[in-house]
This record gives C-alpha cells, sequence and structure tokens, in this order.
C-alpha cells in the first residue's frame, strides 16, 4: 500500500479515463459495472460504493486529486482496510471518485478535473474534501460513499448534499491504505443516503465496543448564531423535529462553546499546517508547479512555523478536549450546524473569506477532540441543504448511528426536494 508520498515510479498504466463510458469526469476518475465486485456476502449485499481517490484500491493507482500525484503513484496491491471490509460483506465497489487536491479543501472545487456535480442544487458546490463520494450517494450513482475526514470533510459534503455521514471517533477506524493529510485529525468517514444504511456500515466498520446509548441532545444556540440569517430559525426548527423523531429530550445551552471557537480555530490551522508540510512537504517542493497556488501555500505554511505556536496550538489541543469531555459526556451528543450557509456558488466558494472563517469555526471542536460526528439533513430551501451535526462523547459512534437508524420518515435530500422554500 502507499504511503503518505508515492515514490518515483513510472506512470500507472490505470490513469484517468477522459470519456468514462459517458460518465462525468468531474466525479469519476475510474468507474466500472462494477469496478471491483464483491468478495462476499452478508449486510452490505447489493450496496454500490464510491471510494475517494485517497484510498487504495488493488490495481489502481492512488490519485489524490492530482495528475503528478497519478503519475507517479504505484498500482496498490491490496485494498484499504475499510475497502476490504466492505467488500468483504457483499459490498461492490462502484468507482473512484474525486477530491479535493491532496485532500485539502472544504468547496468540492478540483483546478485539474472540475466540481463534481450537487444534485440538491445544481451550479453549487457539493463541499470538499470527500466531494466525490458525497455527489454520487447524492445522485444515486452509489449508495456509499467512502471518504474521509480532517477538518470537515466529510461533514461539509454531506451537509451541501442533505445526504447522512458519520465522522468516527479519531483512531477508532484505520487509515491505513491511504494518503494522509494531517495524521492527528485524518479519519475515515462514509456517507449514505439513509440512516438505516449509514447504522449497517458502522456495524461493519467500527470495532464492537459498548457504549452508553445516547439519552440526551443538548442544543448549542450559540452555535446556531454562526448561521446565516435566513436560515438560523428553520434550522432551529428542525433540530427540535429532529429531537421528537429520535424521541430524546432536547436542552438548550446559551453558551456552548462558541466563545472559544476562534482560539481552537487558529490552534487547528497550526497543527493541519505542520502535519500537512510533514506528510507532503518533500513532495511539494519536487512538484511546487503541479499543484495550485492555493494547496501549495496552505502546505508550505507549516514548513517554517515557529515552535512556541507549534506548543501553544498543541497545549489548545488539549485544553479543548478537557472543556469538550465535561460539555459531552457519554449518553450526550451536542447538536449544532453542519454548515453555516446553504451550499454556496462556486464563485462565493472561493472568494468569501467569512463563509470560510465561519465554516471552520463550525467544523473544529470535534476535529480538535478527534470526536464523532453524525451529520442529518436538515432544512431545505432554493438555496440547497443546510445539514444538522451531533457530537457525541469519544467512542460514542456506535449510540450515535443506531439513535438515527430507526428513523425512517426523513429521507436525505434529493434533487427533486431542494425546490421548497423555507
Amino acid at each position: 500500500m502507499s504511503s503518505s508520498s508515492p515514490s518515483a515510479q513510472p506512470p500507472s498504466p490505470v490513469g484517468d479515463v477522459p470519456a468514462l463510458d459517458g460518465r462525468d469526469p468531474s466525479l469519476w476518475r475510474a468507474v466500472g459495472d462494477p469496478l471491483i465486485a464483491a468478495s462476499g456476502q452478508g449486510v452490505l449485499s447489493g450496496c454500490r460504493v464510491a471510494v475517494k481517490d485517497l484510498f487504495a484500491v488493488a490495481g489502481y493507482a492512488i490519485g489524490a486529486g492530482n495528475p503528478a500525484w497519478l503519475r507517479e503513484a504505484p498500482v496498490e496491491s491490496a485494498h484499504a482496510p475499510a475497502v476490504q471490509a466492505l467488500l468483504r460483506v457483499g459490498a461492490d465497489i462502484a468507482g473512484i471518485v474525486r477530491t479535493d487536491e491532496l485532500a485539502y479543501g472544504l468547496t468540492g472545487i478540483n483546478t485539474h478535473y472540475g466540481t463534481p456535480p450537487n444534485p440538491a442544487v445544481p451550479g453549487r458546490v457539493p463541499g470538499g474534501s470527500s466531494s466525490g463520494s458525497a455527489s454520487a450517494v447524492a445522485l444515486g450513482l452509489a449508495d456509499i460513499g467512502l471518504g474521509t475526514d480532517t477538518a470537515g470533510s466529510i461533514r461539509i459534503p454531506a451537509s451541501y448534499c442533505g445526504v447522512y455521514s458519520l465522522r468516527p471517533t479519531h483512531g477508532l477506524v484505520s487509515t491505513a491504505g491511504t494518503v494522509g493529510l494531517a495524521p492527528s485529525l485524518d479519519t475515515v468517514g462514509w456517507v449514505t443516503r439513509t440512516p438505516q444504511l449509514l447504522g449497517r456500515v458502522s456495524d461493519v466498520l467500527l470495532p464492537q465496543r459498548p457504549a452508553q446509548p445516547i439519552h440526551r441532545l443538548l442544543l448549542a444556540s450559540d452555535l446556531f448564531e454562526l448561521v446565516e440569517s435566513s436560515v438560523r430559525l428553520p434550522l432551529l426548527e428542525e433540530a427540535r423535529a429532529w429531537a421528537k423523531r429520535l424521541d430524546l429530550p432536547l436542552h438548550p445551552m446559551e453558551s456552548a462553546c462558541a466563545a472559544q471557537l476562534e482560539e481552537w480555530a487558529e490552534a487547528l490551522g497550526i497543527v493541519q499546517a505542520v502535519e500537512m508540510w510533514q506528510t507532503h512537504g518533500r513532495w511539494l517542493r519536487e512538484h511546487r508547479e503541479a499543484v495550485s497556488p492555493q494547496v501549495a501555500n496552505a502546505i508550505a505554511a507549516g514548513e517554517h512555523m515557529p515552535a512556541d505556536y507549534l506548543e501553544w496550538a498543541r497545549d489548545t489541543v488539549r485544553r479543548a478536549r478537557a472543556v469538550l469531555a465535561e460539555l459531552i459526556p457519554p449518553g450526550t451528543a451536542l447538536v449544532q450546524p453542519a454548515a453555516p450557509t446553504a451550499p454556496p456558488t462556486p464563485e462565493r466558494a472561493v472568494s468569501d473569506l467569512e463563509l470560510l472563517t465561519t465554516t471552520v469555526l463550525l467544523v473544529c471542536a470535534a476535529s480538535m477532540a478527534g470526536l464523532p460526528v453524525l451529520t442529518l439533513p436538515g432544512v431545505r430551501g432554493p438555496a440547497g441543504p443546510v445539514g444538522l451535526s451531533l457530537l457525541g462523547s469519544a467512542g460514542s459512534d456506535r449510540a450515535l448511528s443506531a439513535a438515527v437508524a430507526e428513523v425512517i420518515d426523513h429521507p436525505a435530500v434529493g434533487p427533486e426536494e431542494a425546490s421548497g422554500t423555507w
């Protein structure tokens, strides 16, 4: 399997197929019918998986969203453990889907390959960096989207595309056989259109560990203040509606952790920058011209990070984890917006610094503390969907999945459903 950077290799015989038999090349890097057939039978028999182009798929190179990376990457001889686990219980691999370049980004825009479509609201971005995974599921071209989440990369696409997702507790699901970004933050994650399938995937990929059932929800009122005003009240009402669907008491909290998010986001950015440079710096030095300026500059920012900055950031991470452990004890989940807006246009996604900053504020807490996050479809309107996230305590992943697995009356947002009014 590939390490974090590919060694110099001859060009892979399995690269991008321009036509892809009529399939959208901005979504698929490789696709088949299926691309890889299931190796066994089980709870996922008949399901199709879209695999983010960071995972090892035997017989294919990992492209990581960059043509130069793909040209040098070796053909994988074995599947990543997460891929193998899905194949073993009956899932077929439909194809390998696009990611933001080197998995850095929250928009889904890739300067080399384009932007996967968002069927919930055409013309808007799907979110990233697990853009292809969420897009393929929302389009109905796959049932399961396998992706990763470092700082929102599975949660933002789920929110923008109106689907379900789970970002597991850090370290609970193996990231072996993947191209990493920031190892202390990287997690495997998955998206589906139904809560039942999300639960079945969780049963396959999560270790069997006892966890206290979720018995109460905390409404992070201050975090909803970060949402655009046109979305805020409908999203609050949907949070209350979800509490009723889940048959769980909802306790509003005027002050959760919003006052600390700017400091946490700054610390997260420092840790991520340093680890991105440690992961990709050597390769970047040799391929600077092959990487988009935004991504190259973000990775290069970690090269000369002052030691006292990093020490402060890691200390802030430790303090944030203590705060969140007290705020979200076992059996409790914190309800917050998954994103501050409906999916933006590509133009706004790349130019609106305030939107990016607010998005990072909303996703940073779980990334800092390595907490599991279950993202649910929230409100639906002409601007597109906005999701809700349930943050659980460390190790409560199965309890989160189980809490929504019984909900049968709330499907994900399809393209025909996103045209209503708030």
